[in-house]
């Protein structure tokens, strides 16, 4: 008689228990970059709505930046870091292809060798992390799981492309998902649309960087295919996920889009029909695109500074490069 594999079930539910953020110390405005690009503060903000963005310092890694964010995450939650069984962490400019950064910092933070991987999703990576953190829970193979969305974009950045240079800051935030008796993360509507991959796409590959002898490789995006491709296609997406929640737009208590640009931010909210009652995060003003990291860092920020109640309802979204996306309806920390 064949045998017969053992499985084994975990929590009902998953919730995120705590969320922590760190912004870079250097802070740099509009002014500092106009004359590169031949442009103007008023330009870059009627065109993005950003004013200032933080740059890592010398040395600051991404699993710096990770560590202090992720210290902050387990304070709210209540946590020690060896109480951490598994890190997931999304980012896309690691500069290492191999090792990943999670080992790394799970090692740094001393916790007890719990599972620990990047993922690349980009912009949406921090969202594929939460339901990948989710369903890791309630399956049974990890009881608290840290997720990080962690930049440092500064080092792919063109200074002389008028269209990005402006876009981009560094940052990192972390959220730690839980057991919960009650559920705390809906489905994750996620996809990709990998015909499109060409319109938010490193300039160079690092072929070109090796054969070429180039210095680091810039990110290039075709901003007008990317606005009317977050617009018209998120909006959709976004709905989806308060569908599947079971959750209606006039019951959310806070809307964390990643933040791309604020004219896409205010498109999605008028596709969604988004009540005014609804607090609706702009972190991007002052700390731009953060890729991985602007959603984590949107929440952390709302929640700090009384903008959003904890323990509401929060829609949150992510979308990007790939093009990948994720959406989920969660309770906030």
């Amino acid at each position: 008689m064949p045998g017969v594999i053992s499985t084994r079930t975990g929590a009902a539910h998953a919730r995120i228990t705590g969320i922590g953020a760190y912004r870079p110390r250097r802070v740099v405005p509009n002014s500092e970059l106009v004359e590169a690009i031949d442009s103007s503060d008023e330009w870059i903000q009627e065109r993005s709505g950003i004013k200032t963005r933080h740059f890592a310092g010398e040395g600051e890694s991404v699993i710096d930046m990770s560590e202090f964010a992720t210290r902050d995450a387990l304070e709210m939650a209540g946590l020690e870091a060896g109480e951490v069984d598994a890190v997931v962490l999304a980012t896309v400019s690691h500069p290492y292809q191999t090792p990943a950064a999670a080992p790394a910092l799970a090692d740094r933070m001393g916790m007890d060798k719990p599972v620990a991987f990047d993922i690349s999703a980009a912009c949406a990576g921090y969202c594929h992390g939460i339901s990948l953190a989710n369903d890791m829970v309630r399956g049974g193979s990890a009881r608290n799981v840290a997720v990080i969305g962690v930049e440092r974009l500064s080092d792919f950045t063109s200074r002389t492309d008028r269209g990005t240079a402006f876009i981009f800051g560094d940052g990192a935030g972390t959220a730690i998902v839980s057991a919960a008796e009650e559920p705390g993360i809906g489905p994750t509507v996620w996809g990709s649309e990998g015909d499109k991959w060409d319109v938010i796409a490193q300039n160079e590959s690092w072929i070109d960087v090796h054969e070429q002898k180039l210095d680091w490789p810039t990110i290039g995006m075709q901003g007008q295919r990317v606005f009317r491709w977050a617009v018209w296609s998120m909006a959709p997406v976004a709905q989806r996920a308060l569908d599947v929640a079971g959750v209606s737009v006039d019951q959310l208590d806070a809307f964390i889009p990643h933040q791309a640009n604020v004219r896409i931010i205010d498109a999605l909210c008028k596709q969604l029909r988004m009540p005014e009652h609804v607090p609706v995060a702009r972190d991007i003003i002052d700390s731009a695109n953060t890729s991985a990291a602007s959603v984590p860092l949107a929440t952390e920020r709302m929640l700090r500074e009384g903008l959003a109640p904890r323990g509401g309802l929060a829609l949150q979204i992510g979308f990007g490069a790939g093009l990948s996306y994720a959406a989920q309806v969660i309770t906030l920390p």
